[in-house]
Formats: structure tokens, C-alpha cells, sequence
């Protein structure tokens, strides 16, 4: 896997700072197999740029397969901190999955995104709409009758289509396929992502929990 070595053009984060995130996160969820909570942060301790207030997402998988992906969509804590916790909520409280077991921490592979703040679309048809969405570039929110969801980027791989993209989302939101109204609200992001695994991170030095 191995991207922390590198950044693209225009990346906000360093090769090192992405490796200090992903570390971060391996550790929280350490500290959750060891003490069932997520590891306290202290901002002061990393640079002035993981220091600043951003929203993330953290996914896990093993083997390729799904482990858990929790996130926030506005940002309200310093980065440090937003990765801790929802690296912690993504092993421990995703609901669609039991608690992570020891076992299987040094197969993980963590992946991180960084999303920039959300830009509410204007548009007056679903097919004004689908022009401005951006395949492979935008995450995007979608809200309606008191019902959301959200796809970031990444989830261009398995929908490559604007219109599967936006269909499946207003299924994902609990809205029906098909669905439109006047007060369908949509607004997209981009994400800086990167990931490691848990090997990649540490070697072989064995799981502490």
C-alpha cells in the first residue's frame, strides 16, 4: 500500500504528517483493545497543521473487506483529536459490526480522509444537479424530509455513474430510488485520503492489548 510516502500536487498534509495521523489512529484503537476507551489527545503535541480544526473519516478494512467507517461531516475539533475518536468509533461503535478483537488488529488497514468544507450546490433540476457533480472528485451530502447520508469520494470506485452515485445515496439517506422534491438539499466536498497498514506502521512488534 505504502502511500504515506508520497503526496500529490497540491496535498495539504506531508508524507510525515500522514504518517503521525495513521500512527495516531493505530494507537487509539491499541488503547481501546487495552482500556475500551479512545486515546486522549493533546493538539499541543503535533504541528500547528494537525492542530487545526477538521472533519474526517476513518475507514478500516481486512483482506479488502469492510471493518467499520465512522466520521463527521463538520468540523468542530482540532484534527488530532477528530482522528482519535473516530478511529476508535470506527473499530468499537460502527453498529454494523462487533467490536474489533486483538486478533485482528495487525491485519488492519486504516485510511483516513480529511474532507475541506462542504459547498452547497444550487440547482434546479436533477439533471442540472448531475452536470455539476464531479465523478471520481466530489463527496457529497444529501438531505431531504429530515433524512441524510453521505458518500465521500472513494465510493466513485464502486459507482462510477453520476446517476448510480446519486440514486444509491438517496437510498443510503432513506430516501426512496427515484426520489426528488424542491427541497432536496445536496452540498460536495473533496477529501485528502491516505492509508497504511497496521504492518506498515509498525513491523511485526507484537499487539499489546
Amino acid at each position: 500500500m505504502a502511500p504515506m510516502s508520497s503526496t500529490e500536487p497540491g496535498a495539504v498534509y506531508s508524507a510525515a504528517d500522514r504518517r503521525r495521523l495513521l500512527e495516531l489512529a493505530a494507537r487509539s484503537i491499541e488503547h481501546g483493545l487495552e482500556r475500551g476507551a479512545p486515546l486522549s489527545v493533546d493538539p499541543q503535541d503535533y504541528p500547528e497543521t494537525l492542530q487545526a480544526s477538521r472533519a474526517t473519516f476513518v475507514t478500516l478494512e481486512i483482506g479488502g473487506q469492510l471493518r467499520g467507517c465512522i466520521g463527521v461531516l463538520q468540523a468542530f475539533r482540532p484534527l488530532v483529536v477528530d482522528v482519535a475518536q473516530n478511529t476508535y468509533a470506527a473499530a468499537f461503535e460502527d453498529p454494523r459490526f462487533p467490536g474489533l478483537r486483538p486478533a485482528e488488529f495487525p491485519r488492519l488497514e486504516i485510511h483516513i480522509s480529511v474532507l475541506s468544507p462542504a459547498e452547497p450546490l444550487r440547482f434546479s433540476s436533477e439533471a442540472d444537479l448531475l452536470d455539476q457533480i464531479r465523478p471520481g472528485i466530489d463527496g457529497l451530502i444529501l438531505q431531504d424530509r429530515g433524512q441524510r447520508g453521505t458518500f465521500l469520494p472513494s465510493v466513485w470506485e464502486q459507482l462510477p455513474r453520476p446517476e448510480q452515485f446519486l440514486e444509491h445515496l438517496k437510498r443510503k439517506a432513506g430516501l426512496p430510488f427515484g426520489h426528488w422534491s424542491d427541497t432536496l438539499q445536496v452540498a460536495r466536498y473533496t477529501t485528502e485520503s491516505f492509508g497504511a497498514t497496521v504492518t506498515e506502521l509498525f513491523g511485526d512488534a507484537p499487539v499489546r492489548a
